[in-house]
């Protein structure tokens, strides 16, 4: 982990020399020698770079000189609140906002105030079992619970305002979206071997009205088996992960089908175990897939354009085991949870710069 850069050049020459004259701390790692993973890899053109790792509230949360110094002097290392067993992601405006189902809680990463938060702890809006969930362009949070089967809604420093659906009307509910207006909220239901209940249930956001469902299970063209997640491309459609089929399947946000894409293989281009998805503004659509240990980029035709990373039992950029929930913020940076390592991989276009966009480098302390 990146140490906090200090104010003035004087102060840090006195605490490398410090550090330089003692005996038995524990040594820092040369972060010199680390070089961020490109996608695709030479000679190809770079068109996404790795950029950071979210583990702890400590990769967020700015350390003040006094702490930085102490840690130096002992050679501790820097903890914070990390995750448990992460599931979802979303992101708004450079705020993470990850989903932990053994914390039973949202924890959200602001890195440019650096601020951590703790969403859905305690009453009112208690969660039990919190899985999918996304943001409205005003940053509204939308979480599914799994446990109690219904979504909870918070505003975007995760004040509760609202419960939306019940018990009755869901059989396995796992993933949501919602567009970007904030009027219409699409619950995935996974449903299960015993329940015909595969389907999208499509609530009022603001009022929590049921409105209508969308598919059936099924494995012809517009029907679903084992659904994960979903989310609205910039063409306004919703595009469902339909695990149980291998595929993505594409409505309107009426329920109209409209094309699907993809099949069962082994393949770039195919899938294993799709799980989490997410867009960007040009409509290219993203799936993390848990058996390659990687997310596909297609185009909104469904054309494989690029894998980025690989299953791999080491902890590392990258190198996922068990990925599940997957983001694109508003820059175009890609968010892959793993749960196995429990742990958010942040990915940025070549377009943008590391200190540009709205998940900027953190402030140095004051």
């Amino acid at each position: 982990m990146q140490l906090t850069k200090f104010s003035t050049a004087l102060y840090l020459a006195f605490i490398l020399t410090l550090i330089n004259g003692l005996s038995g701390c524990a040594s820092t790692p040369d972060q010199a020698e680390f070089v961020a993973p490109v996608f695709p890899p030479p000679p190809d053109e770079a068109r996404f770079y790795y950029q950071q790792t979210l583990i702890s509230s400590a990769d967020v949360e700015i350390e003040d000189k006094d702490s930085a110094f102490k840690r130096f002097v002992t050679g501790s290392t820097r903890s914070g609140t990390g995750m448990g067993k992460p599931f979802g992601v979303t992101v708004h405006k450079g705020r993470v906002f990850v989903s932990d189902t053994l914390k039973r809680m949202v924890m959200a990463f602001d890195k440019q105030n650096g601020k951590f938060i703790e969403i859905g702890a305690s009453s009112p809006g208690e969660l039990f079992k919190p899985m999918g969930l996304d943001v409205d362009s005003q940053g509204t949070l939308y979480v599914c619970d799994s446990s109690m089967k219904h979504v909870v809604v918070y505003d975007r420093d995760g004040k509760y305002l609202r419960t939306i659906g019940s018990r009755e009307m869901f059989s396995r509910p796992a993933g949501l979206t919602v567009n970007p207006e904030g009027t219409r909220v699409f619950v995935v239901d996974t449903g299960g071997v015993k329940s015909d209940w595969h389907r999208v249930v499509v609530f009022d956001a603001l009022t929590g009205e049921f409105l209508y469902n969308i598919s059936k299970r099924g494995n012809e063209e517009g029907e679903l088996n084992l659904p994960r997640e979903a989310t609205i491309a910039s063409d306004g459609n919703l595009y469902v992960v339909d695990g149980g089929n291998f595929r993505i399947q594409v409505f309107t946000q009426q329920g109209e089908f409209l094309r699907t894409f993809g099949t069962i293989g082994r393949r770039s281009g195919q899938f294993s175990r799709p799980k989490g998805i997410g867009s960007d503004a040009d409509g290219n659509i993203y799936v993390a897939d848990a058996a390659f240990g990687n997310f596909q980029i297609f185009n909104p035709e469904g054309q494989l354009l690029l894998p980025i990373g690989q299953r791999n039992s080491i902890f590392g950029a990258a190198n996922f085991m068990l990925p599940s929930g997957l983001a694109v913020d508003e820059d175009g940076r890609v968010y892959m949870v793993d749960q196995y390592f429990k742990k958010v991989d942040i990915f940025r276009p070549a377009s943008v710069a590391e200190n540009q966009g709205f998940f900027a480098p953190k402030p140095e302390a004051k």
